[in-house]
């Protein structure tokens, strides 16, 4: 009986982690679509000047 026991709770758990990593996921992230550049560009400064 023990093992049977263990036995299904083993498959209960791999059965678990199987579909949690192979389901859609579940996250709310806000849909943020294009984002302009607001800030200052990079000046690229002359390597011999360091």
């Amino acid at each position: 009986m023990a093992i049977s026991k263990m036995l299904a709770s083993m498959t209960q758990f791999i059965s678990e982690a199987f579909m949690r990593i192979f389901s859609p996921t579940d996250d709310a992230y806000p849909v943020t679509g294009f984002q302009p550049f607001t800030g200052i560009p990079y000046k690229r400064r002359n390597v011999a000047s360091w």
